[in-house]
């Protein structure tokens, strides 16, 4: 679809930027995604920005470019400062934290997924015992890893004027809380399998 990818040119201070868009699956990039590509660009922090087309500053996230009137070649205006250098310094450790969680959190769909094909029968069932115990133990280990990375992150202090740094940590924060919630609920499945499997096996052996 030509429609779902646009290029604009933003002034930022003395520097302009031309910046290419594509939507996501098949949809029209919105003000977010240009948003994005802006803090990218100049290092200047979403919360911190202000983009202004024919005068009037924009703010609604969600709506298409197009609904506001941006086309191909338009041009608009960004204002904002980047953050110091010790936000920065911040923020990256933030976000080596945040590539930590998804890798962890990789790990964990995985185990997720190798658990549903063992209920949905893919393994022969004398060799569901181990397998499960296998998972039981991943499971653990990824737990593990996200209290250590939760650990990691609340001893990150940060000052008061830090906004961007404290917004991102207090959504890490979330998310790996969400992560933990969900180690909890696959161990429980895995050891309510196990315990299916065992009533099965003194069942038979009776």
């Amino acid at each position: 679809m030509a429609d779902s990818t646009v290029t604009v040119t933003v002034a930022h201070g003395s520097s302009k930027h031309s910046i290419t868009l594509t939507g996501q699956d098949g949809n029209e990039p919105v003000l977010k995604d240009l948003s994005e590509a802006l803090s990218q660009a100049t290092g200047v922090p979403q919360a911190a920005q202000k983009i202004i087309f024919k005068g009037k500053s924009l703010k609604e996230m969600e709506e298409s470019l197009s609904s506001l009137g941006i086309k191909q070649g338009c041009k608009l205006m960004m204002i904002g400062k980047r953050n110091s250098p010790e936000e920065e310094a911040e923020l990256k450790k933030l976000k080596d934290i945040e590539k930590s969680v998804e890798q962890t959190a990789k790990k964990l769909e995985k185990v997720s997924g190798e658990l549903t094909g063992l209920k949905n029968g893919f393994l022969a069932k004398d060799l569901q015992a181990e397998a499960l115990n296998k998972l039981d133990h991943r499971v653990k280990v990824a737990s593990e890893q996200f209290v250590k990375i939760l650990e990691e992150i609340d001893a990150i202090t940060l000052p008061e004027n830090f906004s961007d740094c404290r917004m991102k940590k207090k959504g890490l924060i979330k998310t790996v809380q969400g992560f933990l919630a969900q180690c909890d609920k696959i161990e429980a499945s895995i050891s309510d399998h196990l315990a299916k499997i065992q009533n099965k096996n003194l069942a038979l052996s009776e």
